[in-house]
């Protein structure tokens, strides 16, 4: 993958970039926000590191800027241990995953290659549907009576899992292992906030729900002529 690593301490990203170069993939660094926006638009990478704290612009900003723009990158982003509000508030913005600082390089090219896999999808079922919403598997685009939505890789992967499954409830858990491919850390802080996203956009403007909150379990999708309890 072209990875692009915007972040300002100079060593660290030296380190970063290092590390995803030894792995096959083609990584450059940036350490200014406004500049990191600049090169993100202009070259196109298929993935983003970002640090949150950058001068000039910060990272809330330059995701503003990425998505203002409907740029498919996929986007990393780096917080401070702890700072929990700050990481919900870079997915809210737009972000796919995060990576708390200190790490490993070895987890951070861990995210990074599973944020670059897709999931997968038996070839007999490159066409999804539940009721008028619609998935292509093979050119990862998603319609609803007709109309395009604009997804980014997360909000898709998601939206992929659910519609292969359509009425199955899947648990928070499920999700975070299957779509973040977290085994031992379960954020279900992360996935509410992804549903959150997703239901806006497949259902804002349409006047019958299909993704449904099951209390206590988790996360379903179904056509609405196939009701069901607790939703």
């Amino acid at each position: 993958m072209r990875i692009l690593v915007i972040e300002d301490e100079r060593q660290l990203a030296r380190h970063v970039v290092a590390a995803l170069n030894r792995h096959g993939h083609t990584a450059t660094s940036q350490g200014n926000g406004a500049e990191g926006l600049r090169i993100a638009i202009e070259t196109a990478p298929d993935l983003i590191v970002l640090d949150l704290n950058l001068p000039d612009l910060d990272g809330l900003g330059v995701l503003a800027g990425l998505r203002a723009t409907a740029s498919p990158a996929r986007v990393l982003i780096l917080t401070a241990r702890g700072e929990v509000e700050q990481r919900i508030r870079g997915l809210k913005a737009g972000a796919d995953d995060y990576v708390s600082k200190p790490f490993s390089t070895e987890e951070l090219v861990a995210r990074v290659e599973a944020l670059g896999r897709r999931v997968a999808a038996p070839a007999a079922n490159d066409l999804l549907g539940v009721g008028d919403l619609h998935l292509d598997v093979r050119n990862r685009k998603v319609n609803r009576a007709g109309v395009p939505i604009a997804l980014s890789p997360r909000e898709y992967e998601l939206l992929h899992v659910l519609m292969r499954e359509p009425g199955r409830v899947f648990s928070r858990t499920e999700l975070c292992e299957i779509v973040w491919q977290r085994d031992h850390e379960y954020d279900t802080r992360t996935v509410e906030i992804f549903i959150t996203r997703l239901r806006k956009k497949i259902e804002t403007g349409f006047d019958t729900p299909l993704l449904h909150t099951v209390r206590a379990v988790g996360y379903t999708i179904r056509a609405p002529e196939n009701p069901s309890t607790n939703s």
